[in-house]
């Protein structure tokens, strides 16, 4: 789980990089999941919320 201090100190192509990987990840869990459940369904919720995190910083940022 990343936290929220970890992702103030990231550069902002670190940051685009990380949100990429994660959603990517994300995508990737959803579809083995459906065919054959995860032994840990919970890292599903994890990851999305840690995408969600990702993308509010990169839009923060751009606001600013």
């Amino acid at each position: 789980m990343l936290k929220q201090s970890v992702i103030n100190e990231l550069k902002d192509s670190d940051l685009n990089e990380r949100y990429l990987i994660e959603k990517s990840t994300l995508s990737k869990m959803k579809m083995n999941h459906t065919v054959s459940p995860l032994e840990n369904p919970l890292s599903i919720r994890t990851t999305r919320r840690n995408v969600s995190r990702l993308a509010t910083e990169i839009n923060k940022r751009k606001n600013k």
